[in-house]
């Protein structure tokens, strides 16, 4: 049985959020180099010509209370609100996201071809001969390897433990019969109906 491989779900938006930390990686390594050619002893009007390293500076040590109006103070704020939300947003996007990829079970191969099936469709199998318990509402499958994960909600609380052998009994038995490559159906109990519709979960 092929197992299954673990993916990356990637979006649109890791591309800006890379390009915008490829821009300030760019911006630190460029004023790097000017503090290295400060340290070399090399002019500081050179320096300032080349960068604008201390014009930007000798600005933003001129900016006093009075330049700090009520409008300065409305668009910084709406500003840093607005690169929070982005730079947050961008960050999100870069945390990756894995999952299984789902592939064609090959069942056998042939001289003349081979004979696969779907992932999906054996977990309907499975579903189905749970469903066919009169004490299930309703049952979810998941293929994981050689393992098949069933999840009941069942619609009561009495014998569950029955309940639960006689559709891991059920299903084991219809994938022998279809030859289905499963060796293993966990049962779960995910929910169940009761006079107060509480839900064990």
């Amino acid at each position: 049985m092929l197992r299954q491989r673990l993916r990356l779900r990637g979006s649109p938006a890791r591309l800006v959020g890379r390009l915008i930390l490829v821009l300030f990686a760019l911006i630190l390594v460029y004023y790097g180099g000017m503090l290295v050619l400060l340290a070399l002893g090399v002019e500081p009007s050179t320096v300032n010509s080349i960068s604008g390293y201390r014009s930007a500076f000798d600005w933003a040590a001129g900016i006093d209370d009075a330049d700090i109006t009520g409008r300065v103070r409305l668009v910084a704020g709406l500003g840093g609100l607005a690169a929070f939300l982005l730079f947050g947003y961008l960050a999100l996007k870069e945390i990756p996201r894995p999952y299984l990829a789902r592939s064609d079970i090959r069942l056998g191969e042939e001289q003349r071809g081979v004979t696969d099936i779907s992932p999906r469709a054996i977990e309907r199998v499975a579903e189905l001969a749970a469903g066919e318990n009169p004490a299930v509402n309703s049952a979810r499958a998941r293929l994981e390897d050689e393992t098949l994960v069933l999840e009941l909600h069942a619609k009561r609380a009495r014998e569950l433990a029955r309940t639960l052998r006689d559709v891991q009994r059920r299903a084991l038995e219809e994938l022998r019969r279809h030859e289905l490559p499963v060796s293993t159906v966990d049962v779960t109990l995910t929910a169940f109906d009761s006079p107060t519709r509480r839900e064990l979960r």
